[in-house]
C-alpha cells in the first residue's frame, strides 16, 4: 500500500528521515504493543505521540508489525 492510499483509508502519518509511520485511531485495539516497543518512538503523553526517527527504522518496523489492528503502518524510504 502506497502513502496515497493510506491517506485515503483515514491514516495519519507522522513523516521520518528513513521511515514514515501511519496510524489509524479508529481501528487501534489498544493492545499497547507499540507503546511497551519502544516508549520513545510511541509515548501517548507527547504531541506528536510518533517519532519515527526515534529509533532505527528496522526496530520501528518490527514493532510496528506486532500491531494486533492494523492501526500502524509503515513505509521505509
Amino acid at each position: 500500500m502506497n502513502e496515497k492510499e493510506l491517506l485515503e483509508q483515514g491514516y495519519r502519518e507522522y513523516s521520518g528521515e528513513k521511515i514514515d509511520v501511519f496510524f489509524k485511531r479508529e481501528i487501534c485495539e489498544h493492545a499497547a504493543e507499540c507503546v511497551k516497543g519502544n516508549g520513545e518512538v510511541f509515548d501517548v503523553e507527547r504531541r506528536p505521540w510518533i517519532m519515527a526517527d526515534a529509533a532505527d527504522a528496522d526496530e520501528v518496523a518490527a514493532i510496528i508489525d506486532r500491531c494486533p489492528s492494523k492501526a500502524l503502518k509503515y513505509i521505509k524510504k
